[in-house]
Formats: structure tokens, C-alpha cells, sequence
């Protein structure tokens, strides 16, 4: 039996796998795809305290180095839903079952998708959800990219410097981006404003071909580009406790000092129900978790 369970190989995870170990705690760590989160595809970290200009891939790296190196295991199996038995708890995973005496689920988010037709079936394929990932597979060629917030605001700077032309897609007639972002958007001669417009179909063979775009009149245009860059925002990849933890309207978890209303499960990162998303604050919660982990097993702190 572990002592805690932490659901999440991203920043809140690993962070949490660290301070576990450091607790002397018996720690496992269930990743479903590969750690680091989202944080492995920033290019370039600037806003965590003395660790500027490191990518996030290398940032997760250290992660996880830090967190085997102190004894956590991980395994990479994906969680598909916690049984609460008392002071026992059990994770089913797609390969088995594990048992802790606490959880922290610290799962984060994925993109948030338009919907439409094909749009899973062309992924990889001309629809991409990270720009810095899968930007240089479309160097030269006229790209868009769907979003009014930072990320795509972001997304489409960085674009511009690779690719032969951006659309820049937006359902309102203002961003919500910071005004200086917008203003270095404006200066780009090969940016193209799409105000007040929704992408509504994507037109598809085998791969992307072109986008379908319809404004406010209802007048709708074809965008003839290689790629569409999603960023409109993210959910929480809560799904599958769901049943089990009380969540908000939009699947957040609830969780005042990272506590659940489930005794000894513990949410941590951006999966929580809280006013701030970064790297600081999802390893801060990391560290609040097991602080609180520690309490419930009536361990020194």
C-alpha cells in the first residue's frame, strides 16, 4: 500500500511527488501520457521565480529527475476512477488498481476544442493545438489560428515569424489579450485580423485543405490554409472522478487548502477550482497537498 497516490505527472504532481519523498512517505505517481503537462510545450519559461529562460520541456525533465531521484515511482498508466473505501483508497488505472491511504489529484487540463467535423481525425494533420510544437512543420505556407486570449495571441506571433501568412480568428471584435500583444499583433504585416467571426467547417481530404469562417452577418468566407492552431482555451481532465469529488459548473474540482469534500483526496494545479493557473501556483499547491497529506496520516510537519 502507498501512502499517497498522486494522480498527475505535470508541475503539481511531480512537486507533490518531491515533498512526499522528502516526507519519507511511500509515493506513487500515475501519469497517463508523459510528465511535465502543459508546461512541456512553453519554449521558453520567464515568469517562475530564478528559473528564467528554461524551456518547459527541460523544466519538466528536471521535474521528474528530482521526483525518480528521491524515490517516487511512476508509472505511466492512465487513472479511470478512485473507489473510497475510509481510510483506504483505490485507483483503477487502464492496466490495474492501486491502493493509498491518501490521493492528490493533480490531472490539469486539456485544450479546449471547436467540435466540428474532423477535427479529431486531423489532428496531426493540420490541426494542432500547440503552435510552438507543430509550427515548423507549416514554415512557409499561410496558417490561422483560432483564439482572442493570450495564448493565441502568442501563438500567432510566433507563427508569423515562420509561416507565409496568419489569420488570426477571434469571435469578438476585441481580444482579451494583453494590449501590448495586440499592438505587436497589429504591427505584423502578414497577420490578418478575422474579427467577430467563427470557424464553422473544416474542409478535408486526408489532411487539412482549407477552413470555412462565418462573422456576425452570417457571411461566410474560405480561408485556404494548411493549419488551424486552436487556442480557446482549456478544461479540466476531471471527467473521470466526476462522480466522486464535488466540482464546480465547468468540472473544476473544489478544494479550499487543496482538501476535497472526500476525506483524504486532495486536489493540486490547475484541475483545482481557483482564480490563478501557473507553474508557481501549481507547484505551490503540490507542496500544500502533501503538507496536508502529512496531517491526515499524523505525520510531523
Amino acid at each position: 500500500m502507498y501512502d499517497v497516490i498522486i494522480i498527475g505527472g505535470g508541475p503539481a504532481g511531480l512537486t507533490s511527488a518531491i515533498y512526499a519523498r522528502r516526507s519519507g512517505l511511500k509515493t506513487l505517481v500515475l501519469e497517463a501520457t508523459a510528465c511535465g503537462g502543459q508546461i512541456i510545450i512553453t519554449p521558453d519559461i520567464e515568469n517562475y521565480p530564478a528559473a528564467m529562460h528554461i524551456s518547459g520541456l527541460d523544466f519538466a525533465s528536471r521535474l521528474e529527475s528530482q521526483a525518480n531521484e528521491l524515490g517516487a515511482e511512476i508509472k505511466f498508466e492512465e487513472a479511470t476512477r478512485i473507489q473510497d473505501n475510509g481510510l483506504e483508497k483505490i485507483v483503477y488505472t487502464d492496466s490495474g488498481s492501486y491502493t493509498g491511504k491518501a490521493i492528490i489529484i493533480a490531472t490539469g487540463t486539456n485544450p479546449r476544442k471547436l467540435g466540428l467535423d474532423g477535427e479529431d481525425t486531423l489532428v496531426g494533420h493540420g490541426i494542432s493545438y500547440c503552435a510552438t510544437c507543430d509550427g515548423s512543420f507549416y514554415r512557409g505556407r499561410d496558417v490561422a489560428v483560432n483564439g482572442g486570449g493570450n495564448t493565441a495571441l502568442d501563438d500567432a506571433l510566433f507563427l508569423s515569424n515562420i509561416a507565409e501568412k496568419v489569420y488570426l480568428i477571434h469571435r469578438r471584435d476585441e481580444f482579451r489579450g494583453d494590449a501590448e500583444t495586440v499592438n505587436k499583433i497589429k504591427e505584423k504585416s502578414n497577420v490578418e485580423l478575422v474579427l467577430s467571426s467563427r470557424v464553422t467547417k473544416l474542409n478535408y481530404d486526408k489532411k487539412l485543405d482549407s477552413i470555412e469562417v462565418t462573422d456576425n452577418n452570417g457571411i461566410t468566407k474560405t480561408l485556404p490554409v494548411a493549419a488551424l492552431f486552436i487556442a480557446i482555451g482549456r478544461v479540466p481532465a476531471t471527467k473521470a472522478f466526476a462522480g466522486l469529488v464535488k466540482t464546480s459548473d465547468d468540472g473544476y474540482i473544489d478544494g479550499e487548502f487543496c482538501h476535497t469534500n472526500i476525506p483524504g483526496v486532495f486536489v493540486a494545479g490547475d484541475c483545482r477550482n481557483k482564480e490563478v493557473r501557473q507553474l508557481v501556483t501549481a507547484a505551490a499547491d503540490g507542496a500544500v497537498a502533501v503538507h496536508e497529506v502529512l496531517k491526515l496520516l499524523s505525520k510531523k510537519v
